[in-house]
């Protein structure tokens, strides 16, 4: 291994001579340089290597390129580039090259390699990396775009990122991605061509001795991947993708009408068509004098958001369905939600919205999160009669959603209705017990505003009765909080002490009463360790806060400090795992005052 690492510091002497020579490196920046790249070879060369050393490697030989990239522009010095930066550039490779081997699934090393030949213009060696790249991860679509895309920016042929897309689609026949990026490389590339041809004939330069194949200027390739793309995805989103693409381009205008063509004969049954064409509308010419003042303006935008309703229109005359009406519903909401200041368009646009929400509701096929939009216009409006029946209505078509029910809850206790109680327990009766927990909170809140202290009392204690967990730990949380404020100390001791032995218990039902004790005037140590002792029998063997919690009380000017030794004894005997280690660094913090 010696006569390698040494045979490779001695290859090296050439360039360190002309790097000390030229005056980039002082002789003992070099020796430095030799001392380290000796440290880096030995650590390659043995019989286990670490992936970590090859990055070190590298990274130090990037770091001296780009220091002498540096130097050369300080003293204005570009010559003998193949003596100094070529070795460097070819060892970088060479490493990168016996890393990617070793390590053939680390898709992160190969696209530094990548990066690296970019960066350095290594253009043959990047076309062999991710050939080498390839041929080890043809799974990854994302590869075949990037090293595509090299080919067309980097190298400017045309021909080898075809080939690459032609072969990527062999592994990935259909790949989605893989066909936006084919058909957008062929347009680019004719585009390009046509740019050309144009410049050499304003130079009235004879174009006979250049080609210029008629099928890719007139984009004839391009339609070719279109055809070949939508014969398998026969998918309007897909479709659209596409048409989308070609508009970039000025020159598509017969294949966009072609595409849009294709699109208006083929998924007329597809949402996704009928939503395209609806907002084209929005970008449709409009009369030039009308948008002179802002009423006018204000007409052309209401004429062109009334020509898209119509499509709209003319697609639920088709399909009927949840998705075309969510598609009309969205773009009517996105048009309410513009910024205007001409109220007549605020008023059309709020018009329509409600027009089409109540339309989608007596078909049944209203979205549930596009109730609380139409609750919340009917109530900003002033319209509690209507609000107040929209949200009973939204329970009775989705009468098991939690969110459902809360969103029409919560209305109709802002606006004060009678019958609220009765619809809590439907909604209780119709909500899967462990989805209930909001419309819990959601009826104790409305029944301590409302009721008296003994119908509230009630509540709590069905709640408490719950077969949920988690529905009667806040239950019992609530409780006392509510007891402490409603009858005072003596009244949260009561709820307290008749409820800690009920399971299952939270740490937080515990604490609650430890603070409302440690509010009063003369706080009772007494209670307080009471508290602490049962709290720690719950949850004493995982939360090491707890003990230090209670040792600082008996630190404190209530406690008896005396104590505190067999507390930690009890602490270090009942914690558990990683919490014993946690307790002990805390508690020597605690001691010397940094806690």
């Amino acid at each position: 291994m010696a006569e390698i690492v040494q045979q490779r510091i001695e290859d090296r002497i050439p360039e360190l001579e002309q790097l000390e020579r030229v005056g980039l490196f002082t002789k003992k920046e070099v020796k430095a340089i030799i001392k380290k790249v000796t440290s880096l070879e030995y650590k390659l060369h043995r019989l286990i290597i670490n992936k970590d050393d090859f990055i070190a490697y590298i990274q130090y030989e990037i770091n001296v390129l780009e220091l002498v990239k540096k130097r050369r522009a300080h003293i204005r010095y570009q010559f003998k580039k193949e003596e100094i930066e070529f070795p460097i550039i070819h060892r970088i490779n060479s490493v990168f090259r016996r890393a990617t081997n070793k390590w053939k699934d680390d898709v992160q090393l190969w696209l530094s390699h990548v990066a690296f030949c970019k960066k350095w213009s290594t253009q043959g060696q990047l076309s062999k990396v991710f050939s080498a790249m390839l041929a080890i991860h043809p799974d990854k679509p994302a590869l075949w775009i990037m090293a595509a895309k090299s080919e067309l920016e980097e190298r400017n042929s045309s021909e080898s990122a075809r080939h690459l897309f032609l072969r990527a689609l062999r592994f990935h026949p259909g790949n989605r991605k893989l066909y936006q990026e084919y058909f957008r490389m062929e347009l680019l590339h004719c585009e390009k061509l046509r740019k050309q041809k144009a410049e050499l004939e304003k130079a009235h330069i004879d174009i006979a001795g250049y080609e210029f194949s008629a099928e890719i200027l007139s984009g004839k390739l391009a339609m070719v991947v279109y055809n070949d793309a939508t014969d398998k995805n026969k998918d309007a989103e897909f479709v659209i993708s596409l048409l989308n693409i070609a508009s970039i381009f000025d020159f598509t205008k017969d294949f966009q009408e072609a595409i849009l063509q294709d699109l208006q004969t083929k998924f007329l049954d597809d949402s996704v068509t009928w939503n395209f064409l609806a907002k084209r509308e929005l970008d449709a010419p409009g009369v030039g004098e009308a948008l002179q003042t802002v009423m006018g303006r204000a007409s052309e935008v209401d004429r062109r958001e009334a020509k898209c309703c119509q499509v709209y229109e003319k697609g639920l005359e088709r399909i009927n369905t949840e998705p075309m009406w969510t598609s009309y519903i969205a773009f009517c909401l996105e048009r309410v939600k513009r910024k205007t200041n001409v109220q007549q368009l605020v008023d059309k646009r709020q018009e329509r919205l409600l027009g089409v929400l109540r339309r989608a509701h007596d078909s049944s096929l209203l979205k549930e999160d596009y109730y609380k939009n139409w609750l919340q216009i009917l109530v900003s409006s002033g319209d509690e009669e209507s609000a107040a029946n929209i949200a009973i209505a939204a329970t009775r078509r989705y009468s098991q959603s939690v969110s459902a029910w809360s969103m029409a809850l919560q209305t109709l206790v802002h606006l004060g209705r009678d019958d609220v109680r009765r619809l809590f327990h439907e909604a209780l009766a119709n909500i899967h017990p462990k989805e209930s927990l909001p419309i819990w909170r959601l009826q104790i809140q409305w029944s301590i505003a409302n009721q008296n202290p003994e119908e509230t009392e009630a509540i709590f204690k069905r709640g408490l009765s719950s077969a949920v967990p988690a529905v009667a730990m806040e239950m019992k949380e609530s409780y006392v909080d509510w007891s402490y404020t409603t009858g005072g100390y003596k009244k949260a001791r009561k709820t307290f002490t008749s409820l800690q032995e009920n399971r299952p218990l939270s740490k937080t039902f515990f604490t609650k009463m430890i603070q409302i004790e440690k509010e009063q005037e003369t706080p009772k140590m007494d209670n307080l360790r009471d508290y602490y002792e049962r709290v720690l029998q719950e949850f004493g063997s995982s939360d090491e806060d707890l003990w230090l919690e209670y040792i600082q009380e008996e630190m404190g000017p209530l406690g008896q400090p005396e104590n505190c030794g067999k507390i930690h004894w009890r602490a270090m005997k009942f914690l558990e795992g990683e919490s014993v280690e946690r307790f002990t660094s805390k508690y020597t913090l605690l001691q010397t005052g940094h806690l």
